[in-house]
């Protein structure tokens, strides 16, 4: 009795453990170190649904972006909105900023905190695409975005006309200047230090009042999926751009060695993969389709002997279709000289050094066949006069001298009369 009193006893006080701990106060933290693109819109909307699903008290967001897509900072801004558990954007660490699409999300946040040597701002919108705007629906889309980040200042009651600025005229501020004007906050060197300081602080979420207990709560970080961390690298346009490449040069060699399967099955997953880049980057058709119109040029130099003229074609179409493919005006999402320059000159090497190849095996001497062994050497196998046995290409040949060959000796075919070798002695007039 004692015993099974005992294992009781502790079972209670095991369980009670745990369920204290279950029901500890915790706060979610993910990190943002990336341009904002749709795989970081759905990886934080779903953390937000996750830390709703495990009561957390708030959810910290650690950013550090230098902007990104529109629709996907909307798709952030709309999760943040609804959530019902808070939703703490904190630019960290000292180095880091909220440039561009991420000084929106910053604004809409319930509670914007910024680390010491931060900055945010830089929100000015940019026209990405093929395709330049012009005046008046750049007018109307500048209108549209200072009409959005009013609004969410607004809503959060920090500085709209600061955040107006930030759009229209693209100004940027420190984390100080961004607490003294009232855009964020609070000012945090760490995370603790942060909660500690929002602690008891009421905010709007869900539609109703909430009052922030942070102080203490344990913090719990959230991994990013692989999946999520996957799809942002693809989306890299220098990625893309080298993947749509090699996916063109897969299938190609399987068009040309049907049953190779290898290299077609690696060539589709990858044009599969830039496909998917190229569906949340803007591109120019005209680009696209002059990379395919280059590496047909390459294609067709094997076919039709143009004495290098398809060959320079094909690198200018290569290289003015990368330069023209992806036209973004800001560095973190435009396509690099380094990877333009490796993918066509890596291309003009393989095609060239293919192509000589070929010529090559058409300018040298035939192996097989009557011209294969005209002027091959051979032995006499046995007397020659006029007619007798010779060994060349190690096969054993009937043959006809106009001279007396000895047995043993060398002979140099000149001629092939059906099944029956013309041959003279080697050295012989």
């Amino acid at each position: 009795m004692k015993r099974f009193l005992s294992f009781f006893l502790c079972a209670v006080l095991i369980f009670a453990a745990s369920a204290k701990g279950a029901g500890a106060a915790k706060v979610l933290q993910i990190k943002v170190q990336s341009v904002i693109s749709p795989p970081i819109a759905q990886f934080i909307a779903d953390s937000i649904k996750q830390a709703e699903n495990e009561k957390a008290r708030a959810l910290l967001v650690e950013l550090d972006t230098p902007g990104g897509l529109d629709t996907s900072m909307r798709e952030i801004v709309k999760s943040i909105m609804e959530s019902r558990v808070p939703v703490i954007v904190y630019v960290y660490p000292s180095g880091a900023r909220a440039a561009s699409a991420g000084a929106i999300i910053l604004i809409a946040a319930n509670v914007a905190a910024m680390a010491p040597g931060t900055n945010v701002g830089a929100a000015h919108p940019v026209s990405m695409g093929k395709e330049k705007m012009d005046k008046v629906m750049m007018a109307k889309v500048l209108q549209d975005a200072q009409a959005y980040a009013r609004s969410l200042a607004e809503k959060r009651g920090r500085n709209a006309d600061l955040a107006v600025r930030m759009v229209k005229e693209s100004s940027s501020v420190t984390a100080d200047e961004a607490l003294k004007d009232k855009v964020i906050d609070v000012v945090a060197p760490d995370v603790q230090t942060l909660l500690s300081k929002i602690d008891g602080k009421v905010v709007e979420a869900g539609g109703a009042k909430v009052r922030l207990a942070t102080r203490g709560a344990k913090v719990v970080e959230v991994e990013t999926p692989f999946k999520y961390r996957l799809l942002s690298y693809i989306s890299d346009p220098n990625v893309a751009y080298l993947l749509m490449m090699i996916g063109f040069y897969g299938i190609l060699f399987e068009i040309y060695s049907p049953g190779a399967v290898f290299p077609g099955v690696i060539g589709g997953i990858c044009l599969i993969l830039a496909f998917y880049a190229f569906h949340t980057i803007p591109i120019s058709y005209a680009g696209l389709f002059l990379i395919v119109l280059g590496v047909i040029f390459f294609v067709l130099e094997l076919k039709i002997m143009s004495h290098g003229l398809l060959s320079i074609a094909g690198i200018i179409s290569l290289l003015i279709g990368s330069v023209m493919l992806i036209n973004l005006p800001s560095s973190w999402l435009s396509l690099s000289w380094k990877s333009i320059l490796a993918a066509v000159v890596l291309t003009s090497i393989f095609f060239l050094g293919v192509i000589s190849y070929a010529v090559k095996a058409q300018l040298s001497k035939v192996k097989t066949g009557r011209e294969g062994l005209t002027g091959e050497i051979g032995t006499a196998n046995s007397d020659i006069a006029p007619r007798g046995k010779v060994f060349v290409h190690g096969e054993l040949w009937d043959a006809i001298s106009e001279e007396p060959v000895a047995a043993g000796e060398r002979v140099r075919v000149t001629a092939v009369d059906g099944m029956t070798l013309r041959v003279k002695k080697e050295g012989g007039r």
